[in-house]
């Protein structure tokens, strides 16, 4: 019976992989705080179901927060995908965060764990910055997509980064060979329920790393920003969590969000809209501003100002565009793993 309920969607889901699969998908590392909130959990989903149309190819996975369940968290997500062997790199050096969903990974099945995952600790794990540097040496010049979704520690110490056994190059002359974007969440474009000084968590809580970050990243290297008024006006729908994950017993992303939000919560997509223009940034789903520059002051509020040359644009987008983005959303995030057996 499932499978005459999926068979179209399959279908659909084959008909798009064998279309995406003429155009070359998109090589993105995802830089993630993957503890506090969820929809970095909704964003890492939606790369999965974007590599499985063959729009992406997901390198690596880095995290800029320290929690130390973030690492087999991520692995046992890369595993519910079918993609367990993607490197994941961490910081030990950035803020601590508690989480309420990490500790899934600790949830058993009889006497397996609910949701394998092959890494038990973060010491197993390399340095972020080491991953990233081999990660953008093997890559193909100007073929990679950054997606950061969380502090700037990472990028910041990237870019700042010396010639190794890794790489002869310099973090920007390694950036600026090889990387084509940056897709960044942080930030606000817009006054916040009349804040015009409003504080963005993604810079709060990470003031000097997005400061350098802002400062030291090569200018002929694109950053685009995703700002909070984004996120806040395209919710992940309630009714998806509880409609859309049922064919299989256990869902990973299902599970999280409920531990974060609970049912009765419909939950900004902060970083999802980040993942979408990173991936699809030609289907229309936002405008881009002019290009400009980007500070950030001490107190951790961020400027932009408009300049012919800049380095920097961020995201606007209009009510019919946010219908759009929010059913893309929800169809991404909820699609059954292709690599899976479902029951």
């Amino acid at each position: 019976m499932f499978w005459k309920r999926l068979g179209g969607f399959c279908i659909l889901v084959l008909l798009t992989t064998r279309f995406a699969s003429a155009v070359e998908p998109v090589q993105v590392i995802f830089d993630t705080d993957i503890t506090g909130d969820v929809d970095d959990v909704l964003a890492l989903a939606m790369l999965h179901t974007l590599a499985d149309r063959g729009e992406c190819d997901l390198l690596a996975v880095t995290i800029s927060k320290v929690n130390p369940l973030t690492g087999p968290f991520t692995d046992a997500t890369n595993t519910f995908y079918g993609r367990g062997d993607i490197p994941i790199g961490v910081t030990r050096d950035a803020q601590k965060r508690e989480s309420r969903y990490l500790k899934l990974i600790k949830e058993k099945q009889g006497n397996r764990s609910r949701y394998p995952h092959d890494i038990s600790s973060n010491q197993q794990l390399p340095d972020a910055v080491k991953l990233l540097r081999k990660t953008l040496a093997a890559s193909t010049d100007g073929s990679v997509v950054i997606i950061q979704v969380g502090l700037a520690a990472n990028l910041a110490d990237l870019v700042e980064s010396k010639a190794d056994e890794i790489s002869p190059l310099s973090g920007p002359e390694l950036i600026r060979k090889k990387v084509k974007l940056v897709s960044v969440m942080a930030g606000a474009f817009e006054p916040i329920d009349g804040n015009m000084h409003f504080l963005e968590a993604n810079l709060r809580n990470g003031i000097q790393s997005m400061q350098r970050f802002v400062r030291q990243w090569p200018q002929s290297t694109p950053v685009v920003w995703s700002g909070f008024e984004i996120g806040i006006a395209v919710r992940y729908p309630r009714e998806s969590i509880a409609r859309d994950f049922n064919y299989i017993e256990h869902h990973i992303v299902r599970e999280a969000y409920l531990l974060h939000s609970g049912p009765e919560h419909d939950r900004p997509s902060w970083d999802l809209t980040s993942v979408l223009y990173a991936v699809r940034p030609h289907d229309g789903y936002f405008d881009l501003s002019e290009p400009g520059k980007v500070t950030v002051d001490d107190d951790g509020f961020m400027s932009f100002h408009p300049a012919k040359q800049g380095r920097d644009r961020y995201l606007k987008m209009n009510p019919l565009q946010a219908v759009q983005v929010k059913e893309a959303l929800r169809s991404l995030v909820s699609q059954p793993p292709v690599s899976r057996k479902i029951k």
